[in-house]
């Protein structure tokens, strides 16, 4: 703990959530409005104020006493995003910034008031340039610690040097900020900070504890840490403004070379690399473009200098293309270029491999995709993520070329010989969704066991659990190896009848009307079933009605060699899957 506090300048935007809520919402502050959470107002506006809206108040009482309030939820971060901006606008006058909270930034105040003519010409200094370049208005407290400014901030005080202990003497103890202890306090006969201050220190740790000790410490004028200042950000975007519009490809390659070597240049200096790369276009029409590239290595100045280039190619080449696959060209050349680093991180945070670098044929495939990317856009290129799920449909997701290969549900881990995840810079070959295949074997279903061993009935229901000493959930009910080569996109509607032409029906205890012998499959010629294997129950969500979904599996094998994946659900035959 410090022993002579900081002389402090904070400022405060009041209710600030009721601000932040009219910047990013449009929920007019000057109107009735009250921010809550957990049911109970945390922030109101002087409108609802004046109706009798309080902190603290339930919101149907809050509605009771201003029928016209309007409710806005909490969010921290919508209070985090809009006060950015006035941090950013103090940080143009002085420097050494701490963000106390949304709505509160303190600094020392001895900087200003040297070059700006003492402390009051600063405060006012600051409030002024917030209220111009922000349209927000804020008040300034100045005195001995960040606690006592912030007391002051609230009537606009400055306490003079040495006066903070007298200033804080005389306010209730309410002002700690701690309800539960204030309301002891009070019982105690203790009723402002002067006299919470007068204690014993001892005694105050010994009855109250450490949190106790600290709000006395408070109370006598004494904070418990200095300044935590915080360093704007560095800018480390480059741009490059052009006289002639670039219109033609190989001066926007060398444009965007020379554009690459500097972006390089600036991050080594600060001994950072980005793994993604933001390119920002604007033309001499005003049109404005914008890309992210994303690369799972270092971005050198020569991959910097490419994804440029074919970014650029792409945008001024562009064309209708097949089936209208590329984006028109823009109307007019490109005037202006920005280069955005993301993702960005020490430059020893990523090594090359043990053996060396990645291949050349590995490499030419890379940049072959990405390119083909750059043309078309990065949906165009996509790869396969396995992860979690019951069927083959939800083990699979597809992600653009280039981003983060991660399963939307978390999944086993890969059989032994497979990698979980590609090596650095991706995998030019995806292999078939599921992976291998299998013929199932043929015969009824006595003889024909569920391909990869029996699944237990019932295990959809309570899939939610864990493996003991695992973070991977087990998914019971999932469908065992091997797996289908083929998952179609949607499912294709079929139709099973038994031997006398009768439909075949599950029942909702799985018991089966008759052996399956023939298959339609979207209104095609029937096909003769010569085995199959089934049904397997997978009950899921059974908890929430309106996303539950109960359904049976069967295998079949066709008299043509092809086996499919049949599911039943609510009486409606599907095909998911072919196996090979």
């Amino acid at each position: 703990m410090t022993g002579t506090p900081v002389r402090t300048l904070l400022l405060w935007c009041p209710d600030w959530p009721v601000l932040a809520a009219e910047i990013v919402d449009g929920v007019p502050a000057t109107g009735a409005v009250a921010v809550l959470h957990a049911n109970r107002v945390v922030a109101c506006s002087a409108s609802a104020r004046a109706a009798g809206v309080r902190r603290g108040l339930r919101r149907r009482e809050a509605q009771g006493r201003c029928p016209s309030l309007t409710v806005v939820e909490h969010d921290p971060g919508r209070d985090a995003r809009a006060f950015e901006p006035v941090v950013a606008t103090v940080e143009e006058v002085v420097a050494g910034v701490e963000v106390v909270r949304p709505g509160v930034c303190a600094l020392a105040a001895r900087g200003p008031a040297r070059y700006l003519g003492g402390e009051e010409a600063a405060a006012e200094r600051i409030v002024e340039h917030v209220a111009q370049s922000c349209a927000v208005e804020s008040q300034i407290g100045i005195a001995d610690g960040v606690f006592a400014a912030g007391l002051a901030a609230r009537t606009g005080q400055v306490v003079p040097p040495g006066g903070t202990p007298g200033f804080l003497a005389g306010l209730p103890v309410e002002a700690i900020g701690r309800p539960a202890l204030a309301d002891l306090l009070r019982r105690l006969g203790v009723r402002t900070l002067g006299d919470f201050a007068a204690l014993p220190a001892g005694d105050v740790l010994a009855r109250f504890g450490f949190d106790g000790a600290l709000a006395h410490r408070l109370a006598a004028g004494r904070d418990h840490r200095p300044l935590a200042v915080r360093q704007p950000p560095v800018d480390l975007t480059v741009a490059a403004h052009h006289d002639e519009p670039l219109d033609r490809v190989d001066a926007a390659a060398f444009a965007a070379r020379v554009l690459a070597e500097r972006l390089h240049d600036r991050l080594a200096g600060y001994g950072l690399a980005c793994t993604r790369l933001g390119i920002e276009a604007v033309t001499a029409h005003g049109q404005e473009l914008h890309r992210v590239w994303r690369h799972d290595g270092l971005l050198t100045a020569a991959a910097i200098a490419d994804r440029v280039r074919w970014q650029l190619d792409g945008w001024l080449s562009g064309s209708t293309g097949r089936a209208g696959a590329r984006p028109p060209r823009p109307t007019a050349g490109i005037i202006r270029l920005r280069l955005v680093p993301d993702g960005l991180l020490t430059r020893g945070g990523l090594q090359p491999g043990l053996w060396g670098e990645v291949g050349e044929e590995r490499d030419r495939a890379h940049r072959a995709l990405s390119r083909v990317q750059g043309i078309l856009g990065p949906e165009a290129v996509v790869t396969a993520v396995l992860g979690g799920g019951r069927s083959p449909a939800d083990q699979t997701r597809l992600v653009p070329w280039g981003d983060e290969r991660l399963p939307t549900r978390p999944g086993p881990p890969p059989p032994p010989g497979v990698p979980a995840d590609p090596p650095v810079g991706g995998s030019p070959v995806v292999p078939p969704v599921g992976g291998r295949s299998v013929v199932p074997p043929v015969g009824g279903p006595s003889a024909v066991p569920p391909m990869g061993g029996p699944v237990p009935v019932g295990q959809g229901r309570g899939g939610a659990g864990k493996r003991r000493g695992s973070s991977v959930p087990p998914w019971p009910g999932r469908l065992p190896p091997p797996s289908p080569a083929v998952v179609l996109p949607a499912p294709l509607t079929a139709s099973v009848h038994d031997a006398a032409g009768e439909p075949v029906l599950v029942s909702a205890r799985l018991a089966v009307s008759a052996a399956p012998a023939r298959l339609v499959v979207d209104g095609a010629a029937p096909t003769e079933i010569v085995g199959w294997a089934g049904p397997w129950p997978v009950d899921e969500r059974w908890w929430a009605p309106a996303e539950a979904r109960r359904r049976a599996r069967f295998q079949v094998c066709l008299a043509d060699g092809a086996a499919l994946l049949l599911a039943v659900e609510a009486g409606r035959w599907l095909v998911e899957a072919i196996y090979d």
